[in-house]
Parts: C-alpha cells; structure tokens; sequence
C-alpha cells in the first residue's frame, strides 16, 4: 500500500494540559479511517497539526509529495466578503480558476471575452465540472450562489465549507465532524458520495452509522496511546472489548502475582545479592502493572425526575397557519409517560412551531393545549445557552443550584455533580473558555437534567458530544420514566432511544409512525417503490431514447438556459422552504409577516412559470 501519511511521535500540550504524547500512525492510499476519542483529548489540534493549521511541540507529520490534501474544519475559514460562488471557486485549482473568469464574465455580460473563456471552458472541459459543483451545493441545500458568505448561519457556512473541499476532489481528504449541520437527506447522500470515492479519507466524527458505513479502519485515542482498529464501527466495538477484557486479565494475573512478591519482600533478609536486586527491580514493575487496570471513566446519569402525574400533555385540534402556509392541521394527540419520539422533516415543515407551541412559547390559530400540572420541561436546545466563557464551570452550576436532588434521600453537591459528568475537580475551577465545544455541550446538559425534569425535549442533543458520552446519554435516555421528544440527524442515536417517530410532511401533516427511525425509513422507501410500481404503466417507453448526443438539439443558449432552469429552481424552491420556516417561527412581526407571505406568493408563481419553460425544453432534448 502506497503510503500518503505517516505522523511521527507528535506530542502536543497547552500550558499543564497534555493532549497527547509521542502518537505515531499511518495512512495509506484509498484507506478511510475515523479518528476516535473522548472530548478535550486533542482530536480537533491532531486534525490541525497534520493539516498545518497548527504547530506541533515534537514529531513529524509526513505528506507524500504528489498529492492534493483538502481539510474541512469544525468551524470553516471563509471569507465573509464573498459570495457562495466566489468562496467555493476561491481555490488554486486550474479548472475553478478557469470556472471562476468564466462566471465573471457571464455576471458582467463581457461580450469581449464571450469566445475567448467559452474555448477555455472547452480546452479544460469545465462544462461538467461547473454542473458537478452547482450539484454538489444544490444537494447540500446551498442554491443561492449570490449569497454573501457573511450572511449565512453557522450551519450554512458548514456546508459552504463542505462543498468547497468536496469539489476539488482531493486525493486525501480530511474532515473534523462534517455531518454537524447536516440533516437526514444529506447526511445519506454524503455517505453515499465518499463510499463511491476513490480518495482516501481520514476524519472525525460521533455519527456511528457513518462511521460503520463509511470507514474501513478505525484508531484510539487513549490515555496517549493509539489503537488501531482494521474494520467499521461495529468491528471496533467487537475488538475494544476483548482488548479491555485482555488488559484486565492481565493486571489480574500480576495482582495475585504481586501477593507473593509483596511477601517475599517482607521475609527477604538484609543481605541482598545481585539475584534478589534483580528481583526487587522486577517487583516494583509488576506493582505498575497491577495497578495499571482499564478504568473507564463513567457518567451515571440517574437523576431524580419530578414525579409525573396521569395527566401529561393533551392537544386537541390544533391549526397554526402563516398566510396560506399551514403548519398545523387538525392536530391531535395525548401524550403517555414514558413515550420517546423522534421528529423528522424537511425545513419549514413545521418541527419548530411545534416545539414552540407545546412549551407555550407560541399559541396555535385554534385548539386546545392542556399540560398537566405536574409537568416539568427540560428544553435543550440547539443553539445552547450564552455562558460566560470568563466564569469558572463549576460557577456555572452553582448559579443554578448548590446541591442536586438525585431522589431517595441523596443528594450532591456541585462539584459531585461535575465528577459525574466527566468534569474531574483539578478541572472544575478552570474557566468555560478552556473547554471544547463537546465539552461546553455536556455543561449544557447538565444545566438542563439538573433541574429535575419529566418531559424532555432535546433538540440536536448529539451535535459535538463524543462517542463515549452519547453511550451514557442513550442508557440514561432509555430508563427515562417521563416523556421524551428529540429532533435529531443521528439515526444511531434515534434508532436506540425512540420507538414512536412524527413525520412532518408539510402542508399541516403530521404522520405517527411506530418504531425507530430505520422502521420510518424503511416504510417510506416502500412507499416510495410502490408508488414507482403504480406511476410505471403512465410513462411513454422508449418514445425518445436518452443519449449523450440529445443536448445538441438543443442550441448553445437554449442549453445554457435549461441549464440555468434547475440551478434557478433549485434556487427557488431553497428560498421557499426558507420563507416557510421563517413564517413558522412564530419571532416575526404582523409587518413582516405579511412581507414574507407576499414573497412566497411570488416564488410559487415563479417556480410555476420556470417548470413550464423547463418542461417545454426538456421535451426538445
């Protein structure tokens, strides 16, 4: 196997913080291999190092020469001045550079240069390449190539950071959590797209299904040693537990061993020889290893929820309507303890008016809402709480409450709370400023289990949390006695925690399915074949058969616009689920309101009029 990586004994600390010390791995040419390890262990600066973001304090990261490297950062480094088509084609690539004057040209109509960039487009044919990248954005959900980087969401800027490294099409790519952001849809198509991939791929991430589908080795971070891992996700778990079981095997056998030493020790008399030295050298090794046990650390969530009474939540016939845009229609549905579902749906079809609507935030058009008296939310949201990054962690939780009711009689303390949640007390005192973004999360969590609740609602809970917290998270999730409501892109994650799922189909439509998220999935491809089966019989066959030739009918303008056509509908449709989502939100003023439902009409009718021009082409080619 070709080598393109090899690291060298890389150590690198900050202050007293060692994140790791003397690792050495490989990677060789078409491998695709997930980096693995807790929060705060230094998976992110390993990522920087090897992609010369940052320095390393000792060692050597190795690239082989002739290959092109791409590295798709947590938080991309895009320039808030450019437009979504000038970041993406800022590269040194010849075929975007030539994309790119090609573009220029267009946008300032400069019938000079008309020939001279078309012929260039030929020589380099950019035609497909220029398609492939408007594909790549369109299926990450980015059709406004005008739009200005500055004004797009965290999320946004993610995908627009995706795109950039996916169309180069690197021989090494390197990616650090590149499902965040992502929903369902893509997250299947980005796996799709890298296993059909020849390049090869190091990167890090918690999607375990990803991970299992995507990735033909795994490595270890532990404790400043690597482990390496030679299969998926699943072979992982398989093999880490019989290593686990060997290393205690192994410390078992030298703490008996370690007994008969220990007594020897005692008897052995004072004249020591140069046999017994070599013994006590030998006896103080094996004291090592007895005590070199595997001690995983562990976060027993079992905290005290309020007590639940009969009645929870009940919705009776709720509308909620923007404009002609309906949200909710007719809605029903009485809540049961101990009910886990899961929420799936495009944007704008409604998941946030709901959350907002069920915790009062919002009112619905009509209907009743009735939420027993009992009930106690617990709302983790996606974009988190604003925490003082000066404040100290262990402040952040003693704001909230000096000790914890975890029922039966006990409680803890604060900083008891912060050791069951992986926050040692040498780290308690340190400032929120010195946390990961994992870590910061798990704070977050706690500020919101810590008050007791019996109905959660956790919106993307799993963004930024390591493998080994969102195991513990799961089982405490699944004992949960209250109700629970996720809206989550994890299918691993939603698959073992709910069994009920509510599919927001648009329109006001909510449909209740029984199962995890792979039962959803299931059905809906079903459906989807079955609906093939019946539309089948419909279609012309073989009326006009497709070749590569069929676009010449075509001429050269005809085809530039049919291509512009679905890069404009694209565009549009993107802009219409935006406008719903805006309308469903339930922040904006009467004004803005009635702006944004004008707009909509538009964009309907100007999808309307441009599928009529696209069909009548399509007929053509």
């Amino acid at each position: 196997m070709i080598s393109y990586l090899q690291v060298e004994n890389l150590s690198k600390s900050y202050g007293d913080l060692t994140l790791f010390e003397g690792i050495s791995f490989g990677v060789g040419q078409g491998q695709k291999i997930a980096l693995i390890a807790k929060n705060g262990t230094g998976k992110t600066s390993l990522l920087n190092i090897i992609a010369g973001i940052d320095s390393q304090d000792s060692g050597d990261v190795i690239f082989r020469n002739d290959i092109k490297v791409a590295y798709l950062q947590q938080n991309p480094n895009l320039e808030n001045s450019n437009t979504v088509l000038n970041e993406v084609f800022n590269s040194d690539d010849p075929v975007l550079s030539v994309i790119r004057e090609y573009e220029k040209v267009i946008s300032l109509n400069d019938q000079e240069k008309m020939t001279e960039i078309l012929e260039k487009m030929d020589q380099y044919k950019a035609w497909d390449y220029e398609n492939k990248v408007k594909q790549i954005l369109s299926k990450l959900k980015i059709t406004n190539f005008d739009q200005v980087i500055g004004q797009l969401s965290g999320g946004q800027k993610k995908r627009v950071g995706l795109a950039k490294v996916l169309i180069t099409d690197p021989d090494f790519l390197i990616l650090d959590e590149p499902t965040n952001h992502l929903d369902l849809e893509m997250i299947e198509w980005l796996e799709e797209y890298l296993n059909k991939s020849k390049g090869t791929l190091l990167m890090v991430t918690h999607d375990r299904y990803f991970l299992d589908r995507v990735c033909n080795e795994i490595i270890e971070m532990d404790a400043n040693s690597i482990y390496t891992y030679k299969g998926n996700y699943s072979y992982y778990l398989e093999k880490r537990a019989e290593r686990i079981e060997n290393i205690n095997a192994e410390v078992g056998k030298a703490q008996k061993l370690l007994k008969t030493e220990q007594e020897w020790m005692r008897r052995m008399p004072q004249a020591r020889g140069t046999k017994a030295k070599y013994r006590i050298d030998a006896f103080y090794e094996l004291k090592k290893k007895a005590a070199a046990g595997f001690k995983e650390d562990s976060m027993e969530l079992d905290i005290k929820s309020a007590r639940l009474g009969k009645k929870i939540l009940e919705l009776e016939g709720l509308y909620k309507n923007f404009g002609d845009l309906k949200i909710l229609e007719d809605f029903s549905y009485k809540f049961q303890r101990g009910e886990k579902i899961g929420i799936v749906g495009k944007n704008g079809t409604g998941k946030s008016t709901f959350l907002n609507i069920i915790t009062r935030n919002l009112e619905p058009d009509s209907g009743s809402i009735e939420i027993g008296e009992t009930v106690v939310y617990g709302y983790y949201k996606q974009d988190g709480i604003t925490i003082n990054e000066n404040e100290k962690i262990i402040d952040v939780i003693k704001d909230i409450a000096e000790s914890i009711d975890l029922g039966n009689g006990k409680v803890m303390s604060a900083s008891q709370f912060l050791e069951y949640f992986l926050f040692p007390p040498k780290t308690q005192y340190n400032y929120v400023s010195k946390l990961s973004g994992g870590e910061k999360r798990r704070l977050y969590l706690m500020t919101v289990l810590m008050k007791n609740p019996n109905f959660l609602i956790l919106d993307e809970p799993t963004n930024d949390l390591d493998i080994m917290t969102l195991n513990v998270l799961e089982e405490y999730l699944m004992n949960f006695k209250g109700c629970l409501i996720i809206v989550s892109h994890d299918r691993y994650f939603m698959d073992k925690v709910v069994d009920q799922m509510f599919a927001f189909e648009g329109m006001g439509k909510i449909r209740n399915f029984p199962g995890n998220y792979t039962i959803y999935r299931d059905t809906i491809a079903e459906e989807e074949k079955e609906l093939k089966k019946i539309e089948k019989p419909a279609k012309p066959k073989k009326e006009k058969p497709k070749s590569n030739n069929t676009a010449k009918k075509l001429s050269f303008n005809e085809k530039r616009e049919f291509e512009q056509l679905e890069v404009d509908l694209e565009a549009l449709n993107f802009e219409k689920e935006e406008l719903e989502t805006a309308m469903s939100s339930g922040t904006l003023a009467n004004d803005e309101l009635m702006q944004k439902a004008s707009r909509i009409e538009e964009v309907i009718n100007l999808i309307d009029e441009k599928e009529l021009r696209w069909l009548e082409l399509s007929e053509r080619a």
